[in-house]
């Protein structure tokens, strides 16, 4: 017979294995040589002396449920689906489709994780951009150089707790199906991508790596297929759109066709860096366990004039890292390992950005939000994949740093104002939410720390439309825009369950 315990627990307890498992005894009335547990949940709660509240699932005959996945099927003769894009949505769509006994065919621009890793290297070397194969595409999309967080604001997106399997199925840990903020890092996804991928191949599924799209073959308003950049036709009655927020060339490629998108409000800023150590003391307050508890990491939202400024991807122990697709744009981004046992703290700082901020380039109608993100990141450009950054304290005083804080970004940063590189609404209301910040988290304005620029990929400034029913475009039928790049999803989490909503979906509709 299994029980439920709900226990508070000090880290120092919970994390001394014997002493933990004698609390359970105690607590369930179950000897430890009789004794198996599982926990359900696990949260920190820093409010005062850090404490963890806990659900623990205890057994004293070895009878705890087992956890396990949809199984996956040959579908090597089977349906096909093109899944345009290998990101969390392509990828878990790709996943669901096997499991539904449909073949998916997997097209991305970029390479094969093991190449892209060797791409993204020379970015940090300074030694180039493959505009195809770098931080934003490639096999794993942008979320596999991240710190791979693995949690959504909505519960309304689809099953989260079948998706945290599948991540352990493929080499996660099994402590992610329980913790609050669940995180995997680079370093643990670049193996489960490759893990995945070994499995859509041996069950039936196709990769075509390299391999652009460069249009969409329509017929009466129906999707039959897609054309490639090296002139091959590849067809299929459903195609999967999972392209990414980074494919401007896709939103390019539906404004010159005029089937529809919507300009979609984002978000423009920097990216912000403290010592960890320095996190750690503010969120902690000076607990005498700091050395045992895991790094600590924030989560902030404030507003001023109308505008939300607020924190995003906060990657506690991180790095750096320089994200453009392109040359001659500067965009940043934060990763972090599996450890998370880095010495500095990063977090985007981003302020709300609406169709107000693009009226010069209202003539471009959807687009219009695109046009202003990539003329900030054009703006940003310095040289090659140098940064422009200014330490906190003296970007609040509008002053250019004689020198600048320790860093991460192993690129080189170079000191700016960034004032005459950011809109003036983002700089005037990064100022103002800094100094609300320093409210919530006493300390958080700091010397100490650098602004870098620019953190400006969010989420998509375009969304392609779609039947909130259906899932397919407005238009065009049996195409499905789904996920980051298609407006609906924010984050490896909610890009992922978009794919498996759809991929669920067309199997419905196929009657299989």
């Amino acid at each position: 017979m299994n029980k439920l315990l709900h226990i508070d627990i000090s880290p120092e307890d919970y994390f001394d294995k014997k002493t933990f498992e004698n609390i359970l005894s105690k607590k369930s009335s179950i000897s430890i040589k009789k004794l198996s547990y599982r926990i359900q949940k696990e949260s920190l709660d820093c409010r005062k002396e850090p404490v963890y509240h806990l659900n623990v699932l205890v057994s004293e005959n070895n009878d705890l449920p087992t956890i396990g996945i949809e199984p996956f099927l040959n579908v090597k003769d089977s349906m096909p689906v093109i899944v345009v894009g290998a990101g969390p949505c392509g990828l878990f769509a790709a996943l669901k489709l096997i499991q539904k006994g449909l073949k998916p065919i997997i097209i991305e621009r970029g390479k094969p994780i093991e190449e892209r890793k060797k791409d993204t290297a020379k970015i940090i070397r300074n030694e180039g951009i493959n505009e195809d194969s770098n931080f934003c595409f490639g096999e794993g999309g942008a979320g596999t150089f991240s710190d791979g967080k693995l949690y959504t604001r909505s519960t309304k997106k689809g099953n989260i707790d079948e998706l945290l399997r599948l991540f352990v199925h493929f080499g996660a840990k099994q402590e992610i199906l329980y913790q609050a903020h669940p995180h995997i890092g680079t370093d643990v996804l670049c193996r489960i991508i490759k893990n995945i991928r070994n499995e859509i191949t041996l069950h039936g599924g196709e990769y075509r790596f390299s391999t652009k799209i460069v249009n969409l073959i329509v017929k009466d308003d129906e999707i039959k297929g897609v054309k490639t950049s090296e002139g091959e036709d590849i067809m299929a009655q459903r195609v999967i759109l999972s392209t990414g927020h980074s494919a401007h060339d896709i939103y390019q490629l539906f404004y010159d066709n005029n089937w529809q998108i919507e300009p979609q409000s984002f978000a423009l800023g920097v990216r912000i860096e403290h010592p960890q150590e320095l996190i750690n003391t503010i969120q902690y307050h000076n607990s005498h366990n700091l050395t045992i508890l895991p790094p600590a990491e924030y989560s902030l939202t404030v507003h001023a004039d109308q505008r939300s400024i607020h924190t995003f991807c906060m990657c506690p122990g991180g790095v750096v890292i320089p994200t453009p697709d392109k040359n001659g744009v500067m965009v940043v981004n934060g990763m972090s390992s599996s450890s998370r046992r880095g010495k500095f703290a990063n977090s985007a700082v981003v302020v709300g950005v609406d169709l107000e901020d693009a009226k010069k380039y209202s003539d471009f109608g959807a687009l219009s939000l695109m046009k202003l993100q990539q003329e900030c990141e054009q703006k940003m450009y310095i040289d090659r994949c140098f940064a422009p950054a200014q330490r906190m304290t003296d970007f609040l005083n509008k002053k250019e740093s004689s020198s600048l804080a320790e860093t991460s970004y192993h690129p080189g940063l170079i000191s700016m104002d960034l004032h005459k590189r950011l809109p003036k609404f983002v700089s005037d209301s990064l100022i103002k939410g800094l100094f609300l910040f320093d409210n919530k988290m006493k300390g958080y304005i700091t010397q100490d720390s650098n602004l870098i620029g620019l953190e400006s990929r969010t989420s998509s400034p375009v969304r392609i439309s779609r039947d909130k029913t259906t899932m397919q475009h407005v238009q065009i039928k049996h195409l499905y825009p789904c996920g980051e790049g298609a407006g609906y999803a924010g984050g490896i989490t909610s890009s992922a369950l978009d794919g498996i909503n759809v991929a669920n979906i067309i199997a419905k509709e196929l009657g299989v």
